[in-house]
């Protein structure tokens, strides 16, 4: 569906939709109507460079033609049956995703939020079955982002932000603690608590990449106190820190892992992994969902994750994102650059980050703000050092500027 198909100017567009649609998202002023590798087109068919990247989602390009391939054969077949079937879309999905990363089950949801609710889901259950119902509480960072429901936006470790601001009371059963404070942990770590929830990378918190002492602290940590150690890797899976899995970069192993984003190539698909150990306490009735696992949606993420490990691009966005880190150190007015792999934010010495965003649109740039003061760019995988160089260009010239 395209604009010119419906006879449509961009403004009455626009004003349909402002007339429809609750707004929670400030968009810009631009219709998205193709993508194609690391370029998105408007409706006059001008291309922008993508590094926002649908937010961590296009990891392997706009419309990269092995998923279009992938769902528009599995869509001739069968589009949904349900969870009380077996399709083989989902299986084979599951057998790629365990075997590429270690783990032993796999639980399919339609989105990041819905994976870290059954991650959190499966952490009480674990706790009240094998401890009794006093260790149900899970620790999770400062400055944190795991989501948008009750739940994982009260794990969320923002208090007194826009996040949790009128959703109060909050889910009871969360502490917070200090990223990168191994001790703050500790602390926390009472009798009561069954899990510790972390990011590899603090995405939305400002692109805040976790040490290897602190992630091998916890894992540690975990394992002296019976507690499971739980990774939201909802965007920093799949090749985007420059390891398949964001917590292979620190030689640790979780307990469960949430992935989404990337995985689906453009389509809404979730998933939580886990130990046999773990996953047990998931057991028949305590948890289910209707479109997660849909077959097209599976057929495309295993299209998606075999583009990813067969072309090596998790090396690639290792190679890509440093050279794009160094690049960017250089500018000026810049505090400090930080991530891993292609997740890579920008810190300013003011509060630049909104006026270079809409600045860098204006020369056809696309990338987000996380803080006043900093911005986030989640380039695709297979991104070229030219196109590195172009998003470089444009962003010196509008600090110049």
């Amino acid at each position: 569906m395209k604009l010119k198909d419906y006879n449509l100017t961009k403004e009455e567009l626009i004003e349909m939709a402002e007339t429809y649609m609750n707004e929670t998202f400030k968009r810009y002023d631009f219709i998205a109507d193709e993508n194609h590798d690391e370029l998105i087109y408007d409706e006059n068919g001008d291309s922008y460079l993508d590094f926002l990247g649908g937010i961590a989602v296009n990891s392997v390009g706009g419309c990269n033609q092995r998923v279009i391939d992938a769902i528009n054969d599995q869509a001739k077949t069968l589009i949904h049956a349900s969870n009380y079937f077996y399709t083989v879309p989902q299986t084979l999905l599951a057998k790629l995703i365990c075997e590429t990363i270690g783990m032993d089950k796999v639980q399919f949801q339609n989105s990041g939020a819905e994976a870290n609710e059954a991650m959190i889901k499966l952490a009480r259950k674990y706790g009240n079955e094998k401890y009794g119902n006093g260790r149900y509480k899970i620790v999770t960072a400062l400055n944190s982002f795991h989501g948008r429901t009750l739940a994982t936006l009260s794990a969320t470790g923002q208090p007194g932000s826009a996040i949790h601001k009128g959703f109060e009371p909050l889910v009871d059963g969360f502490k917070y603690a200090e990223f990168n404070n191994l001790k703050s942990f500790e602390e926390a770590a009472t009798d009561d608590v069954i899990a510790i929830m972390i990011e590899p990378v603090q995405g939305e918190g400002g692109v805040y990449p976790a040490s290897e002492e602190f992630m091998k602290g916890l894992r540690k940590l975990c394992d002296d106190k019976g507690m499971l150690l739980l990774l939201d890797e909802v965007q920093t899976g799949w090749g985007r820190t420059g390891k398949i899995m964001g917590y292979m970069n620190y030689g640790i192993k979780p307990d469960a892992v949430t992935m989404a984003k990337a995985m689906g190539g453009g389509m809404p698909i979730a998933a939580m992994c886990a130990t046999n150990e773990a996953m047990q306490a998931l057991s028949a009735g305590s948890h289910g969902t209707t479109f997660g696992g849909n077959p097209v949606c599976c057929a495309a993420s295993y299209a998606a994750i075999s583009e990813i490990v067969d072309k090596k691009l998790s090396e690639n966005a290792y190679e890509m994102g440093n050279y794009f880190r160094e690049k960017l150190s250089t500018l000026p007015h810049v505090k400090e650059v930080r991530g891993l792999g292609l997740l890579v934010g920008v810190e300013f010495d003011s509060d630049i980050a909104m006026d270079l965003k809409h600045d860098a649109f204006e020369k056809r740039l696309l990338m987000s703000v996380v803080k006043p003061n900093t911005i986030r760019m989640v380039p695709p995988l297979m991104i070229s050092p030219e196109d590195i160089d172009k998003a470089f260009d444009i962003i010196s010239s509008c600090i110049n500027d």
